[in-house]
């Protein structure tokens, strides 16, 4: 039986060449939210995924998740806590969807799943980043009582979680 309704999941092996082909529709070069990929990291190869995928699940500093529905990854999302020294210049969340899923609430749907992990990690408020006039984005953080603290190059929210 396929799984047919979304679910966030722990990154895995298994999902290699379904993450391959998330990772090939956001073309070359281009940066995937919510995923945790380096440019150093190699993924291709599957000593190179396999690499990867041990990175990030020694990443105190982070939890991943990835939205898999049907056998498919549809997209990412990454809880920065603690002090990772990525929440300054990215917020403690951040996420991406593959091209061909967006429109689907997948991002709303994700974020509202990975706030009460915050939440039960004693965080008591996460920021999330997104591009200046990314309004797509902006309306998913606004949804769940994003306000807007700056309107730079980059607009940064706040969520207050109590």
């Amino acid at each position: 039986m396929t799984d047919t309704a979304p679910r966030l999941a722990t990154p895995a092996t298994r999902l290699h060449a379904a993450w391959l082909a998330a990772h090939a529709e956001w073309g070359p070069g281009r940066h995937e939210d919510g995923f945790g990929l380096l440019a150093s990291d190699e993924v291709l190869s599957p000593e190179g995924f396999s690499a990867w995928i041990t990175r990030l699940g020694a990443d105190a500093g982070c939890t991943y998740r990835w939205i898999v529905e049907g056998g498919e990854v549809l997209g990412g999302i990454a809880l920065r806590h603690g002090t990772h020294e990525s929440v300054r210049r990215a917020g403690h969340l951040g996420y991406g969807i593959r091209p061909s899923a967006r429109g689907r609430g997948l991002a709303a749907w994700a974020l509202g799943r990975m706030l009460p992990e915050a939440r039960s990690l004693g965080m008591d408020h996460v920021v999330l980043v997104c591009a200046a006039g990314n309004l797509a984005s902006a309306k998913t953080i606004e949804r769940f009582g994003g306000v807007r603290e700056d309107a730079g190059t980059t607009w940064r929210y706040r969520i207050r979680l109590r």
